[in-house]
């Protein structure tokens, strides 16, 4: 996502679980804002804090980086309208598939959708010790531009 999407140098992580994306984008120089329902054990992170409840995004955060629970990832990005200029979404490409959904693409705020050529290693809960394995799910970076109408691209990893 860094390499091709010109993310602003402060976000928020507001699902940072245990700070994947978080430890990233601190090594790119970011400042991130990182928060999460729960307490993950991600480094410099604020726990118990809601998104979906959440009414202004952290002051001078101009972008939302995250990886959400796929079971929210709708709510959360209909959130993320309310709340800041842009928002990056790593997700199941899958999402692009509901008719409920169709709106979050038709609105022309969807900017650009970075699909993975390649399989991600499956992502497992916290504490998992098991196996790492491909995924069979196939997963892209959904970027959106809330301030801007514009005609999204799709275009994959190189």
């Amino acid at each position: 996502l860094l390499a091709v999407e010109p993310v602003p140098l402060t976000v928020w992580e507001p699902a940072c679980g245990p700070g994947a994306i978080v430890g990233v984008l601190r090594a790119s120089g970011r400042a991130v804002c990182a928060t999460d329902l729960v307490d993950y054990g991600c480094h410099d992170s604020a726990a118990r804090r809601d998104f979906l409840m959440e009414r202004e995004a952290p002051a001078g955060v101009p972008a939302i980086v995250t990886n959400p629970p796929f079971k929210l990832a709708q709510q959360f990005v209909e959130h993320a309208r309310s709340l800041v200029p842009q928002t990056y979404m790593l997700m199941r490409l899958a999402f692009l598939e509901a008719e409920r959904r169709r709106s979050l693409f038709d609105g022309g705020d969807l900017a650009r959708i970075y699909v993975f050529s390649r399989r991600l290693p499956m992502m497992h809960r916290a504490g998992w010790e098991g196996r790492k394995a491909n995924s069979g799910m196939a997963f892209a970076w959904f970027c959106w531009d809330f301030a801007r109408n514009v005609r999204a691209e799709i275009r994959w990893d190189q």
